[in-house]
């Protein structure tokens, strides 16, 4: 065999030899679900610092016809961590959005991750139209969170709203709850 065929057939050995070896490279990163759920303040700081990000939100939550209301109810906007993370999915079965009874997830709160996230939750009133709005917030994810309460029906259940939000590069953000 010549030399000049040996070249493409050693080539071709090579990259064969390549792909059937093991990566070296560094393992995938791990999934936030399987991180540990431990409450850690050092992962809430970047909510901490000044930013020029908006959320502009409203409560639009229907039940068929039965319309929702969280008139002065308080909005909290809560940091994104994969401590916060896994506390919403245990107490709403969801890390996107929810809307569940409100007597529900607080009954799941013995199975969410312990920790005190207050120092770092923002909040807001909701106004008589149903409008409430966040300023000055960090670059990064937030969970907003209210109870909404039925309008003219007292046997009505409440309903606890949690809606997953990105702000980004000093933008105002619409969000319906």
């Amino acid at each position: 065999m010549s030399r000049t065929h040996l070249i493409p057939i050693i080539a071709l050995g090579s990259l064969v030899a390549a792909c059937a070896s093991p990566s070296l490279g560094p393992p995938p990163p791990t999934p936030v679900s399987s991180r540990p759920a431990e409450f850690s303040a050092a992962d809430f700081a970047w909510s901490q610092r000044a930013g020029t990000n908006v959320v502009a939100g409203q409560l639009v939550y229907r039940q068929g016809i039965l319309r929702y209301t969280c008139a002065s109810s308080t909005v909290v906007l809560t940091p994104e961590t994969p401590w916060s993370r896994r506390r919403m999915a245990a107490l709403y079965g969801s890390t996107e959005r929810a809307a569940l009874p409100s007597d529900d997830v607080r009954a799941r709160t013995p199975n969410a991750p312990a920790g005190d996230a207050g120092p770092y939750v923002k909040r807001s009133t909701c106004d008589d139209a149903d409008q409430f709005a966040f300023a000055g917030l960090a670059d990064g994810a937030w969970f907003a969170i209210t109870i909404a309460r039925p309008v003219n029906n007292p046997k009505g259940a409440n309903m606890a709203l949690m809606r997953r939000v990105v702000v980004r590069g000093g933008k105002r953000v619409p969000l319906a709850l």
